[in-house]
């Protein structure tokens, strides 16, 4: 069977290392300034097992996504995939995950944004100060991207090299103040705290995904893509586990107790005031470009939702001067302020990640089943995973055991989400749903 072209084919230009770049940038976020504090609080030591598990599932949950996207030609990432195999309804509520995600995870890193700078300045912490400075930056972001694409891709291009440096700076220059006895693992954790605190941490490896959107463009796809997810992936986790490791060896059992900026306390630690103000300004520079980012892709899922009818049909207004979906900006803003005023990071985290784990998993089954079905992009050769099914197992094996963790309130407020959006499409009939825009990392 093979899925109808939609244009002239595509070069196949990158290569190996570009793509391995390419999905080591858009995985490393801001989530790793925040995580090893979590991690040091639920499982103290043993935190890297933590990190090893979430490496597995996104590298498995990658390659269903490569397979599948290197047999669907159509754009929208999971979306698109999901549609093809489940039909309009199903690649809706994809979209819904989606923007879910996003939303919450936008929301997760604001706050921690806020916590990056309470450490610098407590008084920015809490009450009508810290509801002030979520106000000031939404604000400012929902400003620079009403006015124009091009003023808010300029931020995210300023801030993608800067979030790299202080890690790996902290991670050489603490090597010296690293204990040995502070790494002792006293006691294994069990299963259950295990899977609790991988679900928190794989937020730092979400977007992954992302990464693979032009997999028609990268030669010898049956090679390039699993050798560039095993290289990004290894990276990535090294570079995590270093983190996580150093932080620990630094502060032992104060990592777990070291507040909203933990790299910031180590750094603190083990190289003085200054490097306190590297990390802090690195984690600020970071979260800066994330939630700049994430603010120009995310309303563009609203619009696209109120284009079909799923929405009101004002949220897809444009401006008539800077040609932007104002609108969609203003009323995707004041969601996220709304939901970081009220919310913790570890709570935001562990439902963007929810959702994002749902989308996954039904990502992985409609690989399987566009493999099944023989689904292909004409005129090229599709990647085909080795041992039949396995991978596609595999990763839903690993996503269950990560949601066995999951409480009942949160499934709760995802769910209810779906429920809503399943009565609006049923009664709206829109005419197709909305493809959504390809979201940043919140990693």
């Amino acid at each position: 069977m093979n899925a109808p072209r939609t244009g002239p084919t595509l070069i196949r230009a990158v290569g190996l290392w570009a793509l391995a770049a390419s999905i080591f940038n858009v995985t490393v976020g801001a989530g790793i300034f925040r995580l090893p504090g979590l991690g040091a609080e639920m499982l103290g030591a043993a935190a890297p097992l933590a990190y090893l598990i979430c490496a597995v599932a996104m590298g498995l949950i990658v390659l269903c996504f490569a397979e599948a996207g290197s047999r669907v030609a159509r754009t929208g990432g999971p979306y698109a995939y999901v549609e093809v195999v489940f039909g309009p309804f199903a690649g809706f509520l994809a979209g819904v995950l989606l923007w879910l995600m996003g939303t919450l995870a936008m929301a997760g890193v604001s706050i921690f944004f806020v916590g990056n700078l309470a450490s610098v300045a407590p008084a920015l912490g809490s009450g009508v100060a810290r509801a002030l400075v979520l106000a000031a930056l939404l604000g400012f972001f929902t400003w620079v991207n009403v006015r124009g694409v091009r003023q808010g891709t300029r931020l995210i291009e300023v801030a993608s090299v800067a979030k790299l440096l202080p890690l790996v700076l902290l991670i050489v220059l603490a090597l010296p103040a690293v204990r040995g006895a502070n790494l002792a693992i006293h006691e294994w954790p069990a299963a259950a705290t295990l899977s609790r605190a991988s679900i928190v941490i794989i937020f730092a490896f979400m977007g992954v995904e992302s990464a693979l959107v032009p997999s028609g463009e990268v030669r010898d796809p049956a090679r390039t893509v699993p050798g560039a997810i095993a290289i990004a992936m290894i990276g990535v986790t090294v570079l995590y586990i270093a983190t996580q490791v150093v932080a620990q060896g630094v502060l032992g059992a104060g990592l777990a107790t070291s507040g909203e900026a933990p790299l910031a306390t180590v750094a603190a630690a083990a190289l003085g005031g200054w490097g306190r103000t590297l990390i802090v300004a690195g984690a600020a520079i970071s979260m800066f470009g994330y939630v700049s980012g994430m603010t120009l892709a995310i309303p563009r899922a609203l619009f696209a939702f109120a284009e079909d009818g799923i929405l009101p049909r004002a949220v897809a207004a444009v401006h008539p001067r800077y040609r932007t979906p104002w609108v969609a900006i203003i009323v995707q803003s004041v969601i996220v302020f709304l939901v970081a005023v009220t919310s913790t990071f570890e709570q935001l985290a562990v439902i963007a990640n929810l959702s994002a784990l749902l989308l996954y998993g039904v990502c992985a089954i409609a690989a399987w089943e566009l493999r099944r079905r023989g689904v292909r992009m004409e005129g090229t050769s599709p990647l085909t995973l080795p041992l039949g099914p396995t991978v596609h197992v595999l990763t839903l094996v690993v996503i269950g055991f990560l949601l066995t963790s999951i409480k009942w309130n949160e499934w709760a407020m995802v769910l209810g989400v779906l429920a809503v959006a399943s009565l609006r499409f049923v009664v709206g009939r829109p005419r197709r749903a909305a493809a959504p825009v390809v979201l940043e990392s919140a990693g």
